[in-house]
């Protein structure tokens, strides 16, 4: 059986290992690398109040995670979070440990009062949970996006999702074009 927590329990190399391997299975080695860094960055930079981690464990073991961190746009005044990374060991993938983690943390973002949740991914999958294509001129990017198709955003209240105002700023181990 899954169970669903907010955080990452008291190993966070666990939880940034299963990051690691999921994205250098699926993407290599260099890339789960990449993916390495960014979360421990996400992690070791990130103030608290600008990040939520979610975590799907199997008998105490750490199977899934996810991120959400504060994305600013400095002209509207809804609290807005960006979900990425996503990752789900490779051998616990196709179960729907991911889409259930997925609805977990949404869930609970719109308990805390979050208005809306952005991310850049694959659109088909994070359909299933809500996320709908959206255009830089409903949301822009903190930098130029170099699959404009991955760009993907959801209310979270009863409102549908309208134009975010201003510029979009993100926390600083997203301040990077080569992520976008």
């Amino acid at each position: 059986m899954t169970e669903h927590i907010v955080g990452f329990g008291s190993d966070p190399e666990a939880f940034i290992k299963v990051f690691q391997a999921s994205f250098a299975d699926s993407e290599g080695e260099d890339e789960g690398r990449v993916i390495e860094t960014l979360c421990r960055d996400l992690l070791d930079t990130t103030p608290s109040d600008d990040i939520f981690t979610f975590t799907a464990l199997e008998d105490e073991a750490i199977v899934g995670g996810i991120m959400f961190t504060r994305i600013t746009y400095f002209e509207d005044d809804k609290t807005i979070f960006l979900l990425f990374p996503v990752a789900i060991r490779t051998d616990r993938q196709g179960r729907g440990i991911g889409e259930a983690l997925l609805r977990f943390g949404l869930e609970y973002l719109t308990a805390q009062g979050i208005d809306v949740a952005l991310t850049y991914g694959n659109p088909a999958y994070y359909a299933k949970v809500g996320f709908r294509q959206i255009s830089p001129e409903i949301a822009q990017p903190p930098f130029k996006l170099s699959q404009p198709h991955g760009w993907l955003g959801q209310s979270l209240t009863d409102e549908p999702l309208s134009a975010l105002r201003g510029p979009s700023k993100c926390v600083p181990a997203f301040d990077d074009p080569a992520h976008w």
